[in-house]
C-alpha cells in the first residue's frame, strides 16, 4: 500500500478533523526527519498512521487491546484513550500493510513516551503535540524549539508540558512518560556537564 492508499483508506475511517490532524503530523514528522536526520518516509507513515486506532471509540479500545494480546496496566485500564497507540501499533500491519517494528514502536510511544525513545519515536511525539492544527498555550514555544532546539530539548520540553497539563487536570500521570523525562534530563545535564569539564 503507498501513502496514498493508506490516506484514503485513512480518511474512510476517521472523522474529517482527526485525519486533518494525521496529516498534519505526517507532515511535521517529514519537517523534523529532515532537520534530525532520520528517515522521511518512516517518519511519514508513522505519523500519518500514529492515530489509526481512533477509528475505535474510547470504551471499545480494551477489547481492542485483548483481542491483541497487548499488555497493559491500570493507568490505561482508567483511560482507555492511552489504549489507542498501542492498539494502532499493531492495526498498521493488520490494515495497512506496514511490517516494520521502528514505526510500530514509534506510534505505539506517541502518547506517553516510554524508556529509551529512538529519533523515530521523539520525532512522532513531538509532531504529534505541534502540528499546525494544534492549538493550546505554549504551543508557539514548543514549534519555535522544532526549529531551533536539539530533538532531546523539545522532547523533554514536550514531556515537561504535558505532565503539567495531567497534574493541573488531576489525572493520572502515566509511568512511561516520567521515565522518558527522566532520562531526557539526565541525559541532557551530563552531556553538559561534560562540555563543562572540556
Amino acid at each position: 500500500m503507498n501513502i496514498d492508499e493508506m490516506k484514503q483508506k485513512l480518511q474512510s475511517r476517521l472523522k474529517p478533523s482527526r485525519y486533518q490532524h494525521s496529516v498534519g503530523v505526517a507532515e511535521t514528522s517529514v519537517f523534523l526527519a529532515a532537520r534530525f536526520g532520520v528517515d522521511s518516509k518512516k517518519a511519514e507513515i508513522a505519523g500519518l498512521l500514529h492515530d489509526c486506532a481512533r477509528q475505535y471509540p474510547n470504551e471499545q479500545l480494551i477489547n481492542e487491546a485483548d483481542k491483541r494480546n497487548i499488555s497493559y496496566g491500570m493507568v490505561e485500564k482508567t483511560m482507555p484513550l492511552l489504549l489507542h497507540g498501542y492498539v494502532g501499533a499493531k492495526l498498521i500491519q493488520e490494515e495497512y500493510g506496514v511490517d516494520d517494528p521502528e514505526i510500530s514502536q514509534a506510534i505505539y510511544r506517541h502518547t506517553v513516551g516510554g524508556p529509551g525513545m529512538t529519533d523515530l519515536d521523539k520525532i512522532i511525539y513531538f509532531a504529534d503535540m505541534i502540528e499546525p492544527s494544534r492549538d493550546y498555550p505554549g504551543v508557539n514555544e514548543l514549534r519555535l524549539l522544532s526549529r531551533e532546539g536539539s530533538l532531546d530539548e523539545m522532547v523533554l520540553a514536550g514531556l515537561t508540558q504535558s505532565i503539567v497539563f495531567v497534574l493541573k487536570k488531576n489525572h493520572l500521570v502515566h509511568p512511561d512518560t516520567v521515565i522518558a523525562r527522566n532520562e531526557l534530563l539526565l541525559r541532557i545535564r551530563n552531556t553538559e556537564n561534560e562540555e563543562k569539564a572540556l
